[in-house]
């Protein structure tokens, strides 16, 4: 796993009206210290869409949940220094697996809305949006600088 990177499993709590699924509690430790929330957002993205690929250099930290759909979500760590540089994960999370995943916002990442229904993610940034400096450096989805083919169909 990426150096930074975790994942917080999600409690599903189900009865026969449906499902309750807690997002966010300061008393977890995945939202402790730096990780702390200052604000929340959503997108929502249409089957088969890439977002991707961007960071942040301001010491931003992402934690994304998906409570509709499935988003594969890639991470490449491109940080001078880092124990896993030039390592690259994906993750899958959303309906059938319900994880929050840290991300930290100097590696490039970014996620693709797979299946047939559209992928709502929500995420809990440590830093507020600043409208008029933001603070995201961007790639193309398809750059040859990470090696991650978000077209290709899934394995068997």
């Amino acid at each position: 796993m990426i150096h930074d990177v975790e994942i917080e499993h999600l409690q599903m709590n189900v009865d026969e009206r449906g499902h309750l699924t807690e997002m966010w509690r300061s008393d977890w430790e995945f939202f402790q210290g730096d990780d702390e929330p200052q604000m929340s957002y959503f997108s929502e993205t249409y089957p088969g869409i890439v977002r991707a690929w961007h960071r942040h250099n301001r010491g931003q930290i992402d934690h994304f949940v998906v409570p509709r759909g499935k988003a594969k979500v890639g991470i490449y760590d491109e940080r001078e220094g880092s124990p896993t540089h030039g390592n690259l994960e994906t993750y899958i999370i959303g309906e059938g697996n319900m994880n929050a995943i840290r991300v930290p916002g100097d590696c490039w990442h970014g996620f693709k809305a797979i299946g047939d229904e559209r992928v709502l993610l929500v995420n809990f940034p440590t830093i507020l949006y600043d409208y008029d400096d933001p603070d995201e450096e961007r790639l193309p989805y398809d750059t040859d600088r990470i090696p991650l083919d978000w077209e290709e169909p899934p394995h068997e």
